[in-house]
């Protein structure tokens, strides 16, 4: 067929989670609720942290920057795909769909990165106390946070301008709730292998490269931890490294699940139920993880509430 045939695509059309009208205004209220936790969640971390002068440190200046994150990428997200719910039509144009998956990209790829220097951190405050200080002073913290933004948007960029290059003639359903990299090549009528291998070689590097970096750094915190002689450092290593860890686990496995792994032939709705939980609930369950059972944020949760009621009696 001649290029001055070919009808090339406006629009996108996602499938969504369901059809049920009932359903999509169930799910509509439940993604809402969620979206507003989430935002109010991550913002209370950053407002902590920044009130707080016993948070300033390296460990919770990653944590905002984490929850910045969060806070971007559900934004990017669950805002569309809650319009779509509402109105029953999933329509998207060409322009916003490249948007949202250029922002998505970005910022995942910026969460995979920031988790490293998460872990590197933790690395060595546990296993080298008397350089810590030293070793992450505030310039190095700037350095690495701003690598992981740079880094996000970097692959990003590689990526969807790549896309861009190609034509999508039709079809142009998504069978999705929002514009991932991997479906929306798959609508391309062009051969995409060469592209898909390429990009399948730049997933590996910023998922399974950082990852082997966290696991590693872990595997070294382990081993320094179980040789500590006083039970309390033990615990308090072991309570801040387990935060950590279950944030890791779920963000990277459920996004290599996606990018790493064939398309299902025999369910060709697995992709989109797994992304629910890396665009829908891990963001919410961040800051639930990392405050849960930290006692340097209960502490500043309690010193901010009295403040509060000081200045109402005064």
């Amino acid at each position: 067929m001649g290029t001055e045939n070919l009808t090339f695509v406006t629009e996108f059309i996602f499938v969504g989670l369901t059809n049920d009208r009932k359903t999509q205004f169930l799910l509509f209220l439940i993604i809402l609720i969620i979206y507003l936790l989430t935002i109010s969640g991550n913002l209370v971390i950053i407002l902590l942290v920044w009130a707080d002068s016993s948070l300033h440190t390296p460990m919770y200046f990653f944590l905002t920057h984490l929850s910045c994150l969060e806070i971007c990428y559900v934004t990017s997200t669950l805002p569309q795909m809650m319009a779509n719910l509402l109105a029953g039509n999933g329509a998207i144009s060409f322009t916003h769909c490249i948007v949202q998956m250029y922002i998505a990209m970005a910022l995942g790829g910026a969460e995979c990165l920031l988790l490293v220097a998460m872990a590197y951190d933790r690395y060595l405050a546990i296993c080298h106390p008397l350089q810590y200080a030293v070793s992450m002073g505030r310039w190095r913290q700037l350095q690495l946070a701003s690598a992981s933004w740079a880094g996000g948007f970097l692959v990003a960029t590689i990526n969807v301008s790549s896309t861009l290059r190609l034509p999508f003639c039709g079809p142009n359903r998504v069978n999705h709730f929002c514009c991932e990299l991997p479906l929306v090549l798959k609508l391309s009528c062009t051969d995409t292998s060469i592209l898909e291998t390429t990009m399948f070689g730049v997933s590996v590097l910023i998922f399974l490269l950082p990852i082997s970096v966290v696991l590693t750094s872990y595997g070294l915190i382990l081993y320094s931890v179980l040789k500590m002689r006083s039970t309390a450092r033990q615990r308090k290593a072991f309570s801040t490294c387990t935060s950590h860890l279950v944030v890791v686990t779920m963000f990277y496995g459920s996004a290599i699940s996606v990018y790493l792994k064939p398309q299902s032939v025999t369910d060709p709705d697995r992709d989109k139920h797994i992304a629910v939980f890396y665009v829908v609930v891990t963001p919410l369950l961040n800051p639930i993880i990392y405050t849960l059972r930290n006692k340097d944020v209960h502490g500043a949760v309690s010193k901010m509430l009295r403040r509060q009621r000081f200045q109402r009696k005064g």
